[in-house]
């Protein structure tokens, strides 16, 4: 089969991918592709929670307004420490931080398809499975070979292809490593006057268990439940009848009635299990995260524990550092020479040392968090009841700045 030609090839088609093309775009680089090979937008999870930094990037690339008036701001929070039965206020950023747009749960497929309308048509590519990828001769070119035989040649190539990222493993990067830790996700869904439950985020920790409540709107609300992995429960991936029983059998005497209520009422095609996966964060900070035209973003780069729920947040932070600096690139000189090399090492360079502290400190938080024992149980009561969860948000109020702006002339 015949070969193409693009100036930027994205592989995934999931948040990072799809921001990245945005990016791009709002840059002035049109000629991206990118590479999905499920059949159509497909979210893995009913929602997500995105926190100041993530509507700091989606206003930046143009999209925030059309997301924020669907989802009300969490207006509170409060975490109950299951061992001792005390509830703790969360602190939570108001509408003034992030573009006035707070911290809102948001459906998936509503973030993924509020980026693709964005995009020009035909930027996404359906159905596409990566077989191999290689260098030319002169370097300045990536090849992408699919699985139907035909080929791909662009000048840059990001992998935004999720944990089992094949550009990451191109790159040399370790594969990721078990947390040890299994993740429920749900949406459940009242009618009439829907859940009462206002606009409060709620979790619950302790005993080897993390539970967390979040209101979508007035009648769904996202839930998610984690805790050890057992060869039994990993057996249960796929079976969402049996994940709800397990789950409501461990959360029966030690949760509020309210979290048993949310589990049956919720939507079995949003029920999903996972084992949790991380990249160990010396990976990120030892090793080369790009080779001459190619680099990954997103969870092809940096996937780490939900503990913080920075995983999107983060992918979208990726979009905006990966635009600014290939856009200066493009509109010094249309990607010529040595400039995407060295853009792509920039982008490395501003992104390794965050990403790195994000995985830690969602790994942390959700050990300390799940685990039993009198001094972790006194490190999670006394100190982080103090520390963690009235500053722990405020650490997410980032910054990931502007993109550039393109030149009419």
């Amino acid at each position: 089969m015949g070969e193409e030609f693009a100036d930027v090839v994205i592989v995934g088609g999931g948040i990072a991918g799809l921001a990245t093309a945005l990016a791009l775009k709002r840059v002035g680089i049109n000629g991206v592709l990118v590479l999905e090979k499920a059949d159509e937008l497909r979210a893995t999870g009913s929602a997500l929670t995105l926190f100041p930094n993530a509507w700091r990037a989606l206003n930046a690339l143009g999209v925030a307004h059309k997301l924020a008036p669907l989802y009300p701001p969490i207006q509170r929070g409060s975490v109950t420490l299951i061992s001792s039965g005390v509830t703790l206020p969360l602190s939570v950023p108001g509408d003034n931080d992030g573009n006035g747009m707070g911290v809102r749960c948001v459906h998936r497929k509503a973030l993924l398809q509020a980026l693709a309308d964005e995009l020009p048509s035909r930027t996404i590519r359906f159905g596409c499975h990566v077989a191999s990828i290689e260098t030319l001769s002169d370097s300045s070119f990536a090849l992408i070979r699919l699985g139907d035989g035909s080929s791909i040649k662009t000048k840059v190539l990001i992998g935004c292809d999720g944990v089992n990222s094949v550009v990451a493993q191109w790159l040399g990067l370790s594969a990721p490593v078990l947390a040890g830790r299994l993740a429920v996700r749900g949406l459940a869904s009242y009618g009439g006057h829907g859940h009462k439950l206002g606009h409060e985020a709620l979790q619950f920790v302790g005993d080897g268990l993390k539970g967390g409540i979040v209101p979508v709107n007035d009648h769904e609300l996202y839930w998610f439940l984690t805790y050890k992995s057992t060869p039994q429960e990993v057996e249960l991936v796929g079976q969402p009848e049996l994940i709800r029983k397990s789950v409501a059998e461990k959360t029966a005497e030690k949760f509020p009635t309210k979290f048993s209520e949310i589990i049956r009422n919720t939507d079995l095609s949003t029920l999903t299990l996972a084992q949790l996966k991380l990249r160990c964060p010396w990976d990120l900070i030892f090793r080369d995260l790009t080779r001459g035209n190619v680099a990954v973003a997103g969870d092809g780069m940096h996937p780490m524990t939900p503990d913080l729920g920075q995983g999107g947040c983060s992918a979208l932070e990726d979009a905006i550092f990966l635009g600014r600096n290939l856009g200066e690139a493009f509109q010094r000189n249309n990607f010529d020479g040595s400039s995407v090399e060295e853009s792509l090492k920039k982008y490395a360079r501003e992104r390794k040392w965050r990403a790195a502290g994000l995985i830690s400190a969602s790994y942390f938080s959700g050990w300390i968090q799940g685990h039993n024992g009198w001094f972790v149980q006194l490190v999670r009561d006394k100190l982080l009841s103090k520390i963690f969860y009235s500053r722990g948000v405020r650490s997410l109020d980032y910054d990931c700045g502007e993109l550039p702006v393109v030149s009419s002339g």
